[in-house]
C-alpha cells in the first residue's frame, strides 16, 4: 500500500480521500478549511502543510478550486514543491489551465518527480460512489504508477495523452456538460410555460434519442428546485473561461460555450455563484418570465 498525500478536502476532496484510505492506503492530509473528523477519525493523519505532506507521501494528490489555487500549493511557501524528493508523483486533480498544468509539470519534472494531471468529472455523487470520470495527462509509466489509486475513485479512467492533454479533455468535458444543461433548461422552461408537466415531459424524454445523463440528474433538480451544489456555479464558469481564452488564442469560435457562460454570468449577478450548475435554469426562467415547476 501507498503513502498518498492528499491536499483538497472539499465537496470533492474528502470523498475521494476516504475511499482511499477505505482501499487501505495511508494518507497525509492537509486543507485550508482543516483536515474533517471524519477522516481523521478513519486513519487519515494531518498535516501543517503541503510541504509537510510532500516530505511524508510517495504521491500528492492536490485537488483545489483554480489554476492559482494549484500554484500556491505545488509552488508557494511552504509547497509541495519544498517538501519532494526524487522519485516522487505529483497528481493534479483539480480542474485548472492546460497551459498552466504543462509549466507546472516541466518545473516538478526538473525536481526528477512525476507529474500527472487527472481532473474529474461526475460531482459529489460520483466522488461518494467512487464513480468518477478521471482524464488523465501523463507519461505511461507515471500513469501506470498511480492507475491503482484511480480505480479506488474512478471507474471510466483514460489515459489521455501526455501533460496538460488530461486538463484539456477536462475543458471539453465542461463544455458539453454545459451546453447539455442550457438545453435541458430551454425545454424545460418551454414545456412549462406552455402547460405541460415538465416532470412528465422530462419522464417521457427519458426514453427518447433527447436522453442524457444532464437531463435525468440535473433536470429532476430543476423540478425539485434541489440546487444545493454537487458542482458550483462559480465552478464551471471558472471552466468555460478556461475553454473561451484557449478558444481566442487558438482562434476557435466557441458560440454556445459562450452563450452558455453569458447565462452563468446572469446566474452570478444574481446571487446564484454557489448553487448548483443546474441553477443555469433559471437564468432562462427570467428572460420567460416563468419558473419550471413541479405539477402534482
Amino acid at each position: 500500500m501507498s503513502k498518498v498525500g492528499f491536499i483538497g478536502l472539499g465537496i470533492m476532496g474528502k470523498p475521494m480521500a476516504l475511499n482511499l484510505i477505505k482501499g487501505g492506503h495511508s494518507l497525509f492530509l492537509t486543507s485550508r478549511s482543516g483536515v474533517p473528523k471524519e477522516l481523521a477519525d478513519a486513519g487519515g493523519k494531518a498535516c501543517s502543510s503541503a510541504k509537510e505532506v510532500a516530505q511524508q507521501a510517495d504521491i500528492i494528490i492536490t485537488m483545489v478550486p483554480d489554476t492559482p489555487d494549484v500554484e500556491k500549493v505545488l509552488f508557494g511557501t511552504g509547497g509541495v514543491a519544498e517538501g519532494l524528493s526524487k522519485g516522487k508523483t505529483v497528481v493534479d486533480m483539480s480542474s485548472i489551465s492546460p497551459i498552466a498544468t504543462k509549466e507546472y509539470s516541466n518545473k516538478i519534472n526538473k525536481l526528477g518527480c512525476d507529474y500527472v494531471d487527472a481532473p474529474v468529472s461526475g460531482g459529489e455523487v460520483g466522488a461518494k460512489n467512487a464513480a468518477l470520470t478521471i482524464m488523465v495527462g501523463a507519461p505511461q509509466a507515471a500513469f501506470d504508477k498511480v492507475k491503482p489509486l484511480f480505480d479506488l475513485m474512478g471507474k471510466n479512467i483514460t489515459l489521455v495523452g501526455g501533460n496538460g492533454d488530461g486538463q484539456t479533455c477536462k475543458v471539453c468535458n465542461q463544455i458539453i456538460v454545459a451546453l447539455n444543461i442550457e438545453a435541458v433548461s430551454e425545454a424545460l422552461v418551454f414545456a412549462s410555460k406552455a402547460g405541460a408537466d415538465p416532470a412528465k415531459v422530462r419522464q417521457a424524454l427519458m426514453g427518447g434519442f433527447a436522453a442524457s445523463r444532464i437531463l435525468e440528474v440535473h433536470g429532476e433538480r430543476m423540478i425539485k428546485r434541489t440546487f444545493d451544489p454537487g458542482f458550483r456555479i462559480e465552478l464551471h464558469q471558472k471552466d468555460l473561461n478556461l475553454a473561451l481564452q484557449g478558444a481566442k488564442s487558438m482562434g476557435v469560435s466557441l458560440p454556445n460555450t459562450a452563450t452558455a457562460q453569458e447565462l452563468f454570468n446572469s446566474c452570478v449577478a444574481n446571487g446564484g455563484a454557489k448553487s448548483d450548475h443546474s441553477a443555469m435554469v433559471k437564468a432562462l426562467e427570467r428572460m420567460a418570465n416563468h419558473h419550471v415547476t413541479k405539477n402534482t
